[in-house]
């Protein structure tokens, strides 16, 4: 939630040049977009943050009636036509009493209590509800292959873990929608996103890295798997989940075959023509000792994060969820980037930093000749 606030504070002191661009915007999501057979009126909790534009303005681009709840803080690049009304998760919900919609969906809440009230509101108001989970869920991740017959655990046994507190959390707002919503309930949920317009510097390292070219600390295992989803290919499924009248738990897990660290930098370089050069460093202890833990879609598979990048997606691809090819992902980031403000370009918060990763490379260099 933090990073996601901090990217949208930055957002604001671009607010004209949004809204500006929001033509092209949509006239981008729009392109080869075919419009749905039967419009519904939609309400997004949100709309403003990552997921939230690419969906609303597919489902604009569908023919979809679209409503968004926010409290009206931030600026988003929107289609004009979407309705906003104005509003606070934290129980000032007065603007959705006496309206109807077809389906919500809500990929602004982490807390349960949130869940609850907009849940219990809407209930006979609204036909689904679709709760945008995590994969977090099924933190620890002691065993690989997880899939959705697997259940969360909704009490926290170690308050200090975040990775616990933030799985449970959204296990517990889960468990709300369904209580409300019984077998209307969507939940799907992503790993980790991806694409355009992300909040974090987690990804958009690996685009911004490769295409500073030279030599390059790539870490983990040869055979460590990784997984991630573009937020196009996230956000437009689950509009054509509520198109479809699906309901049911979903994980939107991606990419659809096995996909290695080696294989994904591979590829990532291709698409972008980067004439980096790869020191592997596939020592965890020493990648740990150097703090480095994760480089996104990478990261240590050990203990009760083994089988985080192994989630099955069998049941999402067998529902319509589809994939973009990573070359695409990996240009549409680099792409974006320099949009993003100046001062988070400028001090991102890259897991590896030039410093880190100098400092690492030269560790290893060393460790080697001896």
């Amino acid at each position: 939630m933090t990073n996601r606030r901090d990217f949208l504070k930055g957002s604001i002191v671009l607010g004209g040049a949004l809204l500006s661009r929001s033509a092209t915007a949509f006239a981008d999501a729009a392109a080869g977009v075919t419009v749905a057979r039967a419009p519904i009126d939609l309400l997004v909790f949100g709309g403003t943050g990552f997921i939230g534009p690419h969906l609303v303005r597919y489902a604009v681009a569908r023919g979809h009636r679209v409503t968004i709840f926010t409290r009206g803080r931030r600026q988003a690049d929107l289609p004009n036509e979407v309705v906003r009304l104005i509003g606070d998760r934290n129980g000032q919900l007065g603007a959705l009493i006496g309206k109807r919609w077809d389906a919500v969906v809500d990929d602004s809440a982490t807390n349960p209590e949130w869940v609850r009230q907009s849940a219990q509101l809407l209930k006979d108001s609204t036909r689904q509800y679709l709760f945008t989970s995590s994969t977090g869920v099924y933190y620890p991740y002691r065993k690989r292959g997880l899939d959705e017959s697997v259940a969360p655990h909704l009490e926290v046994a170690d308050p200090k873990d975040g990775s616990e507190t933030y799985g449970v959390a959204k296990a517990r707002c889960e468990h709300e929608v369904q209580e409300a919503f019984g077998g209307r309930a969507i939940v799907v949920r992503p790993t980790y996103i991806v694409g355009p317009g992300d909040t974090t510097d987690r990804f958009p390292y690996w685009p911004v890295r490769l295409a500073k070219g030279g030599e390059v600390l790539a870490p983990g295992r040869r055979d460590d798997p990784v997984q991630l989803i573009d937020v196009r290919d996230l956000s437009e499924w689950m509009v054509r989940l509520l198109e479809q009248q699906v309901t049911g738990v979903y994980n939107a897990v991606g990419p659809k075959e096995r996909l290695t660290m080696p294989a994904f930098l591979e590829q990532a370089k291709a698409a972008i023509g980067s004439d980096a050069t790869f020191t592997w460093i596939d020592d965890y202890a020493f990648l740990a000792a150097h703090q480095i833990d994760e480089a996104i879609p990478w990261a240590r598979l050990e203990g009760n994060d083994d089988g985080m990048m192994s989630i099955r997606n069998d049941k999402a691809v067998a529902s319509g969820l589809t994939f973009r090819p990573l070359a695409a992902t990996v240009r549409d980031t680099l792409a974006w980037w320099p949009s993003v403000p100046e001062a988070r370009r400028a001090k991102p918060r890259f897991a590896i930093t030039p410093e880190k990763e100098a400092e690492a490379l030269a560790a290893w260099h060393a460790a080697v000749r001896q």
